[in-house]
């Protein structure tokens, strides 16, 4: 594959990636002000990177049969959407004077550029040549094009990585990361036009164009951050469900006075039949089983725990899971006690379950399927 032809397949699949973004994000952005302004942004950013594919371009062409205006309509759309990117960035922290002072300065360059095309007339489009002959319209044209995308993106990039060190919330650092990625790669994309305005260097425009489609996926990486933080958290939910679950079971079953609702027969079903939000199941799951230990405490045999450990040691447990794994072993026959209808005696606590901590539970859980039964069985109550 040539790297024209990669270029074309980067393009495509980053302005899916942008679209995709903004579909996904156009709730979140209306619903919540501070995320609108980086919505539209992104939205131009988009319009411009499509009107960059070849496909678009042929197909603009066929549709309005002017090739120059379609050009045209790209750069005007692409200093449009550094312009907003910039004005994005500093919306929140800087003072409205330099906001209007950003909108007269695109203003002006979009006006300048729609001038300068006018100005030369009828002709095929603004062009830089490969390999030689004078830039068209003009080489001032293109010099507003390139500096204002250099100027504008120069500055985002000051500013976030400038606020990213500033913030403590992770979203709001990754996303002012990957907007500062995307507008270091757009640097470079102009800073190499502007290079070949003046020295052409026609086997540089192919990678050009791979650096402005990676670009895009930047930008659209930027607008994900809230919706990838947040399948994140899912995720994390649902595994300490799915972990739980075995223990939260078996617990329940020996003392299910602790439950507000007997656990499904599978995993599965129990993931796929929530009553609430996962996270309240993670939460309920927890502060179940911990409910179940306060009683199963008093069926406890006086040396289980240490016995438990010992097990461990022997089917070779790693030294630091040993602790959980006895617990595990103790809490076993502690169940399986009551389940036999063994009398309570005297409670003894078991180490390290003096709070409700899930990851100290999802520790036990992992070691319940073979610590559990690790102890001898008690002999039924007649």
């Amino acid at each position: 594959m040539s790297v024209t032809e990669w270029a074309e397949h980067v393009g495509r699949w980053s302005v899916v990636v942008m679209w995709a973004a903004l579909i996904v994000r156009a709730r979140p952005a209306w619903k919540e002000s501070h995320q609108r302004g980086l919505w539209f942004a992104i939205l131009t950013a988009a319009s411009a990177t499509t009107l960059f594919q070849p496909e678009v371009v042929d197909w603009a062409v066929d549709v309005t049969g002017d090739s120059g205006a379609v050009t045209l309509s790209r750069n005007v759309v692409g200093v449009l959407a550094a312009g907003l990117m910039l004005l994005f960035v500093v919306d929140s922290a800087h003072p409205r004077r330099a906001r209007l002072v950003i909108a007269s300065a695109l203003s002006a360059a979009v006006v300048l550029l729609l001038v300068m095309d006018l100005a030369r007339g009828d002709y095929s489009g603004p062009l830089i040549p490969p390999t030689g002959g004078p830039p068209e319209p003009s080489t001032a044209y293109w010099l507003v094009v390139c500096v204002t995308h250099l100027i504008a993106d120069a500055v985002v990039v000051v500013l976030c990585v400038r606020y990213g060190a500033r913030t403590c919330d992770r979203d709001l650092a990754w996303s002012l990361r990957l907007f500062a990625l995307g507008s270091v790669l757009a640097l470079a994309y102009w800073a190499g036009h502007l290079i070949h305005l003046y020295v052409r260097i026609p086997d540089a425009l192919p990678w050009l164009a791979v650096i402005i489609n990676v670009h895009g996926a930047c930008r659209a990486l930027t607008l994900l951050v809230p919706t990838a933080t947040g399948a994140a958290r899912i995720v994390q939910q649902a595994r300490l469900v799915w972990a739980l679950w075995p223990l939260w079971r078996d617990l329940s079953a020996a003392v299910p006075t602790v439950v507000l609702a007997p656990p499904r027969p599978t995993r599965l079903r129990q993931l796929l039949g929530l009553r609430g939000s996962l996270a309240l199941q993670g939460h309920r799951q927890t502060i179940e089983i911990y409910d179940a230990v306060l009683p199963l405490q008093a069926h406890l045999a006086p040396d289980a725990y240490d016995r438990a450990a010992e097990r461990a040691r022997e089917l070779g447990v790693p030294a630091g899971d040993v602790a959980a794994a006895a617990l595990a072993g103790a809490l076993g026959q502690a169940w399986r006690a009551k389940l036999a209808g063994e009398a309570a005696g005297e409670p003894r606590s078991l180490p390290g379950l003096g709070g409700a901590d899930a990851a100290l539970l999802l520790a036990v859980a992992r070691h319940w399927a073979v610590m559990s039964r690790a102890l001898p069985s008690p002999e039924p109550v007649p």
